[in-house]
């Protein structure tokens, strides 16, 4: 079933994971940072069906550890040979 989703079309690695996530203390995401054409994955606002709401604490990407905070994301620590700079100039969402 697609309902929901973009166009209608199924969306590659999207699925209903609420339970991974309701009730549980603290949620970290690992990923890539950046599309395979260097656009950020860390957006202002999600464009896809959402699992969860306010439920991400930590993100840790190839480009560094991010908090998830209130007003956006807070620098935890960049990657080896990542600056403080390329780490935000890759970051859609706002750096608090």
């Amino acid at each position: 079933m697609t309902e929901g989703r973009p166009g209608g079309r199924s969306v590659k690695g999207m699925g209903g994971a609420m339970d991974l996530v309701a009730g549980v203390g603290l949620v970290v995401v690992v990923m890539d940072h950046t599309s395979k054409h260097g656009e950020s994955k860390l957006l202002k606002q999600c464009t896809l069906p959402l699992t969860g709401k306010a439920v991400v604490d930590r993100i840790i990407t190839n480009l560094g550890v991010l908090d998830v905070v209130e007003g956006g994301l807070n620098i935890v620590e960049c990657a080896n040979g990542v600056t403080e700079a390329e780490l935000r100039a890759a970051t859609e969402a706002t750096i608090v």
